[in-house]
């Protein structure tokens, strides 16, 4: 006899009647993964703005997309976007301050 029988195709999870969707787990804001691009950002941001240095600044601009373009959906927090804007904001400013003195 063959184990392929009716038995085994009713516990088939490739059917159709039988597929379960997918529902992903509920994560609190606590337990989210730290964003070290987004903080590596604003380190290097703040670095440019007081030291004056263009390569930390650029370096927080390039930190700063990454951080926007790894943000998930439950991950967009009003705060954390316009920190990360106003970051960009301050390090566009000094980069064109420090090609005004040059």
């Amino acid at each position: 006899m063959s184990s392929h029988g009716n038995a085994s195709a009713a516990n088939d999870p490739r059917q159709p009647s039988t597929a379960n969707p997918y529902v992903p787990p509920q994560i609190s804001p606590q337990d989210l993964p730290v964003d070290y691009s987004g903080f590596i950002a604003i380190l290097f941001g703040l670095f440019g703005v007081m030291f004056r240095y263009k390569l930390c600044s650029w370096l927080a601009i390039i930190f700063c997309a990454q951080s926007i373009a790894n943000m998930k959906n439950y991950e967009n927090d009003l705060k954390q976007v316009s920190m990360a804007m106003i970051c960009l904001e301050f390090t566009l400013h000094v980069i064109v301050q420090l090609v005004k003195l040059a």
